[in-house]
């Protein structure tokens, strides 16, 4: 029996894995997941986390939880994103280590690369240019993490590996109005000004900007996939000094395309306009996911069918979001 703990079985990308794990339990493959909600275990606290793994003993574990937010949100809060995310991650990777767990697989975050890295962006661009400002803090915890994983293979060799996503969406998202991530801050928009007639939607910036997006049950089986991978494998494709992998699917669309898609989802039929008083963020962010597709994992969710069973799902949970 292998006991996998999932850290942030909430969250959105929690979630998911933990739905694809329930689904192998169900196919008989002998697993104990094991999970505990903010209350039960505060993973900024270095003793409770201590106490969780030596009591738990896990042979796995999955470190999904963070704290996550769009531009406004990290720009209003730096001090907490840089902090909790910092502690959390110290914590769970370190306490896992002190209690002998041989494997543990991280999600970090594309803006981790530098703001104007070469596109698609690549593994080894990582600590090659300044970073995006409005979201600096967050990347420089998510960077401390895969340094983290990095540093205890190499001293004390176990085996910790770091994935790296692009921006992810799809059920369970968080679709607050002002500390969503842009894809699901844009759906609710558009979902309410359609609902009100409204005769325009303002969006951030000149629209410009590229992004992609990866729906979040690929992003659940990719880790899966990374964790199950054979150490040569892996090891074969990585480096000591450069261990995480890109996730995505290596295409990406202008802010201003994708609100197109949002109002022809919603049955908005009003005008979008640009407010370039608001910052762009980085000119484009799309990863190079070419290590992934050598090891056999490419992405299998089209970009048009996600936005259209995400907005399904957000209609069905309206009563979730009435902030």
């Amino acid at each position: 029996m292998t006991k996998v703990y999932v850290a942030g079985h909430r969250g959105m990308v929690g979630g998911a894995i933990l739905r694809q794990l329930q689904a192998r339990q169900t196919a008989g493959e002998p697993l104990e997941l094991i999970t505990r909600t903010r209350p039960e275990l505060d993973l900024s606290s270095q003793n409770a986390v201590a106490g969780f793994m030596q009591d738990t003993r896990p042979d796995v574990v999955i470190l999904a939880a963070a704290r996550v937010g769009g531009i406004m949100a990290n720009n209003t809060y730096p001090a907490e994103f840089i902090y909790e995310n910092m502690m959390i991650q110290c914590n769970v990777i370190h306490q896992a280590f002190a209690a002998g767990v041989p494997r543990l697989l991280q999600l970090g975050s594309s803006c981790i690369y530098p703001k104007l890295a070469a596109q698609p962006m690549s593994e080894d661009a990582l600590l090659t240019g300044p970073l995006e400002p409005t979201n600096e803090p967050y990347a420089v915890a998510k960077i401390a993490g895969i340094k983290l994983c990095e540093s205890y293979n190499r001293q004390h060799g176990v085996d910790y590996r770091s994935v790296m996503p692009t921006n992810l969406y799809g059920p369970g998202d968080n679709f607050h109005p002002d500390n969503s991530h842009v894809l699901p801050g844009l759906m609710r928009r558009f979902h309410e000004a359609a609902q009100a007639g409204a005769d325009s939607v303002t969006i951030w910036g000149t629209g410009t900007p590229r992004r992609e997006f990866l729906h979040v049950d690929d992003m659940a089986q990719a880790s899966l996939f990374v964790m199950d991978l054979d150490p040569a494998t892996y090891a074969a494709n990585t480096h000591p000094m450069l261990s995480h992998i890109n996730v995505g699917t290596g295409t990406d669309i202008a802010i201003l395309e994708l609100s197109h898609k949002m109002a022809a989802i919603t049955g908005f039929r009003g005008e979008i306009l640009t407010d370039t008083s608001k910052p762009d963020g980085t000119p484009q962010k799309l990863m190079n996911v070419d290590r992934l597709a050598v090891m056999g994992w490419t992405a299998g969710i089209d970009l048009d069918a996600g936005l259209e069973q995400t907005y399904s799902w957000f209609v069905n949970s309206l009563h979730a979001f009435r902030h």
